[in-house]
């Protein structure tokens, strides 16, 4: 049977794709479900945001490290989750060039967030094993430019390696009123080598050291523990709290691998990588989940950030003086 005009994305096109369809209540479903994850994943980063930047007690070199990561997944709830919203059932027809910059916005969130855990692994390694030296090594000045340079090498990443797409944008398009880019074999393994591969066993080795120092920390503590002093036990407090917050990141980066496999499947298998942003793909939501999932994580985890919540919410932060309230 023909299929009629209105099935079709632009009327009286040859070339024009199939218009979505779903049921009206499966759609509804839909749109509920992600509109609520994606308020939920820019109301969460706001409240990490806003913690960060307000209290002073805040401003250290790890937590500014945070600060960039729930920048990037502000923006994946603020920028990338509505556009995913709109195309579930509509066509993309804001042009190939829209297309291709909406890519490349989402992979340079994707390389910052990557760099910005890395970097974290890199501090909490130091924090642990080296904690003599971490105040010298470890300095806001230097945090600065760490995270300048994750988004300065991801922009530049992420524009080479989508080179031919912005020299041809829409030819990876097979019809009118659909936006698809898709990475031939070679590229994906580059992406997965350097977005994937290299940082998880960075990380992986770093947490993995981490958490060998604070096992074999714990074990001198309980058998020293009599012949503490007072200060031996302010110590062992300090180095309780990096334990903890240790494991706190290293939750998230497990929640990162879970998130991020089945995006980076095809190439595992040796497929190309095909991302449509005009459906609701079950693989990019997942990935995009995980921003959602960072600062629950926090929530759960971190005594502060649940008092920064109260401080906030209840507007105590709009008093004078309130950005030296000690929160830890």
């Amino acid at each position: 049977m023909e299929m009629l005009e209105s099935e079709f994305c632009i009327q009286d096109f040859n070339n024009s794709c199939k218009r979505p369809s779903q049921p009206y209540s499966e759609a509804m479903i839909i749109y509920t479900v992600l509109s609520s994850i994606s308020l939920v994943t820019v109301v969460l980063n706001l409240l990490v945001i806003i913690s960060i930047s307000h209290f002073r007690q805040l401003h250290t070199p790890t937590n500014l490290l945070m600060f960039s990561l729930a920048v990037a997944d502000l923006l994946v709830g603020l920028l990338l989750m509505p556009v995913e919203i709109i195309y579930v059932e509509a066509c993309w027809l804001l042009g190939d060039i829209l297309c291709i910059l909406y890519y490349i916005v989402d992979y340079i969130i994707t390389s910052s967030s990557v760099a910005s855990m890395v970097f974290i692994s890199i501090d909490r390694y130091i924090a642990i094993c080296d904690p003599l030296h971490y105040s010298t090594k470890v300095t806001k000045r230097r945090a600065k430019i760490l995270v300048c340079l994750s988004w300065v090498c991801s922009f530049l990443y992420r524009v080479l390696l989508l080179a031919d797409h912005l020299t041809h944008p829409g030819m990876s398009n097979s019809c009118t009123g659909e936006c698809v880019v898709v990475i031939n074999y070679v590229a994906g393994l580059v992406d997965l080598v350097f977005t994937f591969i290299i940082p998880i066993t960075i990380i992986v080795i770093l947490y993995l050291r981490v958490f060998m120092v604070a096992f074999s920390h714990a074990r001198a503590i309980r058998a020293h523990i009599a012949a503490f002093t007072l200060q031996g036990s302010g110590a062992v407090t300090v180095k309780k709290t990096e334990i903890k917050a240790a494991w706190t990141l290293g939750m998230v980066v497990i929640v990162f691998l879970i998130c991020f496999c089945p995006y980076y499947y095809p190439v595992l298998v040796g497929e190309e990588t095909s991302v449509d942003a005009s459906s609701a793909a079950v693989e990019i939501w997942l990935a995009h989940f995980n921003s959602c999932l960072n600062p629950i994580i926090y929530a759960f985890f971190y005594p502060w950030f649940r008092s920064c919540i109260k401080h906030i919410v209840t507007l105590q932060i709009l008093k004078p003086g309130s950005r030296d309230t000690r929160v830890l």
